[in-house]
C-alpha cells in the first residue's frame, strides 16, 4: 500500500527548482546577526564545578548553578563554537514532554507519569519565565503544536489522545490549508523558538551571571583519584581541575566509556525556504503559527519563522556504521530532495517557491527516546544525554537533575524511576547497525500497512526498545 507521498508526488521540476540556489547551510546559526564570541582556554585553571559541552544542556546547566550558588566558581568548556551542532539546528520545538510524548512516558513509567507531566509543565514554565525575567532574545513564541493525521488508520490514533482539541477534517484545513490534512489534534504545551539563539541568549545571561565560558577547548579526558578530591579535565597541554562535573556532549563520544553503548548519533535533515509572500500566506493560512507534526512513523516537523519561511524537517532519521559523527555524513542529497518533495505534497500551493538552505546534524538517540542520567567516579562527575530530538525543553530539566545529583540532594526529581534507571544499552557493532537499519525498515513497513507493526516492531516493544525516526 503506498504512502500519501507517493500517491502524490509534486513533478521532478519543481524539485528541482526548488533546490536550484541552495546553500549548503544551517539557516538558524547564519541569522545570528552579532553571535557571542569567547576565547579558548589559556593556562591551568581552578573551579567549583565544570560544565562540559557548550549546547542546551551545558548552558542551562552553568546558568542554573549560578542562579542556585551566585558565589559558586563555574567555567563551561566547548570543543567549538557555542550551540553550533544540535542545539543551533534543531527545529526550535520547546515542549513540555519530558518523556517523548504521553504514551512512550505512560508504557514506560505508568507509576509516575502524572508527576513527570506535572514536572514537565513546570520546566516549561520555569523556561517562559527566564526568557522574560532574563530579556532572553529568543523569539518565544507560545502559539502550541498541530498533531495532523495524513493517512485514515491516523485519524482514529489522534481521536483517541486525550490532549488538546482534536479537529475534524474541515477543522484541522481551516486551521492551515493542506489537502493532505484529515484530521488533527491541536495541544497548548508546545513552545517555539529560534534555536540558535536561544543558545546564544543562554551563554550571553550565563556570562552575565558569572560564568566563565571558552571555545575552541576540547575536552580529551577526566582524571579522579579515588574518594573525594577534585577530578581534572584534560584540554591539550592545559588542565581543568573541579570539584565537580556535569558532562552535556550529545551525540558526541561520551568522555566516559561507561555511557557509550547507550546512545547512538542519527542524522536528522532540514530546509528552509525563502520567505512566503502575502499571496502563498493567505493560500495556506496558518494564522495560528503553531507547530505542525504528522503523526507517521516517519514523521515531520515543520514551522514558520519570524520572516515568514517554512522550515520543513525530519523523516529521514540515518544511522552511521560505527556511531560515527562527521561533516561528510550531512551531504545527502536523495534525503533534501525527499524532504522538499514531501514539502510540496503537503503545500502543492507552493509549488515555484525556492529552498534557501538545506542542512543536517547529528541528535543524540537513545533506546527509550529521551533523557537518562548517570553519576559517576563517586558521585563527582553528571552525565545526562538521549534526548531523541526532543532538548530544546528538556535540557533544563536534566540540568536540575545533575546539579541535584552532584550535590547528594534528595529531591522529587532524584527520585523518579525515569532518572535512578538507565535504559537498555545499544549493542556493539556490527549488531547495533543491522538492527537499526531493521528497526528502520520495519517502521517504513507499518507507514505503508496502515500503522501495522511486524513481529520486529512488536517485539522491541515488548521489550521496551526502538529507535525513533
Amino acid at each position: 500500500m503506498s504512502t500519501v507521498w507517493e500517491r502524490r508526488p509534486p513533478p521532478a521540476a519543481a524539485i528541482d527548482h526548488a533546490l536550484a540556489r541552495t546553500r549548503d547551510a544551517c539557516w538558524w546559526i547564519e541569522d545570528l546577526t552579532d553571535p557571542p564570541r569567547f576565547p579558548a582556554l589559556t593556562g591551568d585553571h581552578r573551579t567549583d564545578l565544570a560544565v562540559v559541552g557548550g549546547g542546551y544542556t551545558g548552558l542551562w546547566t552553568a546558568l542554573r548553578a549560578k542562579q542556585r550558588d551566585p558565589g559558586r566558581r563555574v567555567l563551561l568548556l566547548e570543543s567549538r563554537r557555542i550551540g553550533w551542532a544540535a542545539s543551533g539546528r534543531n527545529g526550535g520545538f520547546c515542549a513540555a514532554s519530558l518523556t517523548h510524548g504521553e504514551e512512550n512516558g505512560r508504557s514506560r513509567w505508568p507509576a509516575e507519569y502524572d508527576e513527570l507531566e506535572r514536572l514537565g509543565a513546570e520546566n516549561l514554565a520555569g523556561i517562559v519565565k527566564t526568557v522574560h525575567d532574563l530579556d532572553l532574545d529568543v523569539q518565544l513564541e507560545q502559539t502550541g503544536e498541530l498533531a495532523v493525521a495524513v493517512e485514515e488508520h491516523q485519524v482514529a490514533w489522534l481521536e483517541e489522545e486525550t490532549v488538546g482539541r482534536f479537529l475534524d477534517t474541515d477543522a484541522v484545513r481551516a486551521e492551515v490549508a493542506s489537502p493532505i490534512y484529515l484530521a488533527g489534534r491541536q495541544v497548548d504545551d508546545v513552545a517555539l523558538v529560534h534555536p540558535a539563539r536561544l543558545a546564544a541568549e543562554l551563554a550571553r545571561a550565563a556570562s552575565d551571571l558569572g560564568v566563565e565560558i571558552v571555545e575552541d577547548t576540547h575536552v580529551t579526558g577526566l582524571d579522579a583519584q579515588r574518594g573525594t578530591g577534585p577530578v581534572v579535565l584534560r584540554t591539550g597541554q592545559d588542565r581543568v581541575t573541579a570539584d565537580r562535573v556535569a558532562l552535556g556532549t550529545n551525540a558526541f563520544p561520551a568522555l566516559l566509556r561507561r555511557h557509550r553503548p547507550y546512545t547512538v548519533p542519527v542524522y536528522d535533515y532540514a530546509v528552509m525556504t525563502e520567505p512566503l509572500s502575502a499571496e502563498q500566506l493567505a493560500e495556506i493560512g496558518w494564522q495560528g503559527r503553531q507547530g505542525i507534526g504528522d503523526v507517521a512513523n516517519q514523521f515531520h516537523y515543520y514551522r514558520r519563522t519570524a520572516d515568514d519561511r517554512i522550515l520543513f524537517g525530519g523523516y529521514d532519521a540515518v544511522y552511521r556504521f560505527g556511531k560515527q559523527v562527521r561533516p561528510a555524513y550531512e551531504d545527502r542529497p536523495e534525503s533534501y530532495r525527499r524532504l522538499v518533495s514531501h514539502l510540496l505534497t503537503t503545500f502543492p500551493q507552493l509549488e515555484g517557491i525556492r529552498v534557501d538552505h538545506r542542512w543536517a546534524g547529528a541528535i543524540d538517540t537513545c533506546s527509550r527516546f529521551c533523557a537518562f542520567w548517570d553519576l559517576a567516579l563517586q558521585g563527582r562527575v553528571a552525565h545526562a544525554a538521549g534526548y531523541t530530538g526532543l532538548g530544546v525543553g528538556a535540557t533544563r530539566f536534566a540540568a536540575d537533575v545533575m546539579l541535584d545529583l552532584l550535590a547528594g540532594k534528595d529531591t522529587e526529581r532524584t527520585r523518579l524511576e525515569m532518572v535512578r534507571r538507565k535504559p537498555v544499552p545499544f549493542p556493539p557493532e556490527p549488531v547495533a547497525a543491522l538492527g537499526i537499519h531493521a528497526t528502520r525498515w520495519s517502521l517504513d513497513r507499518a507507514d505503508h500497512r496502515q500503522g501495522r507493526r511486524n513481529l520486529w516492531l512488536r517485539t522491541l516493544d515488548r521489550l521496551g526498545l526502538g529507535f525513533d525516526s
